[in-house]
């Protein structure tokens, strides 16, 4: 059973940064891309961005040059590291999961087969 536990939410004011922490369990983390998605208030789950299986990484527009994923694949844990952080960025986010056959569609949300609970982040202006 897939497990995705997040971590490293919280409250920072615009122009700050965090990162956050995704350690995933139940899987042969190796063969599954990775990514983050986010919910704000009333809105929908929109894309954040994605790493693949050769490291490569893409993101939404929104965060692009603000946001970076990276993996570390002996501790099972992928990350999302957020800087210049906008009042807009503020959501719950969720650590997402695409299990082989691996999705062509990776800039939906509809492309991740498993979601963690998520850990909210919150800018403040």
């Amino acid at each position: 059973q897939v497990q995705l536990v997040e971590s490293g939410g919280g409250l920072v004011q615009a122009g700050g940064s965090l990162r956050l922490s995704c350690a995933a369990s139940g899987l042969t983390f190796t063969n599954y891309a990775m990514g983050w998605s986010r919910q704000a208030p009333g809105k929908e789950r929109e894309f954040v961005g994605t790493i693949r299986l050769s490291g490569n990484g893409f993101y939404a527009n929104s965060v692009k040059g603000r946001f970076t994923i990276s993996r570390d694949n002996a501790k099972n844990t992928v990350y999302l590291q957020m800087n210049s952080l906008k009042p807009e960025d503020t959501a719950l986010y969720y650590c997402v999961v695409d299990a082989p056959p691996l999705s062509g569609n990776y800039y939906s949300t509809g492309g991740y087969d498993y979601w963690g609970q998520g850990t909210q982040v919150t800018v403040s202006s």
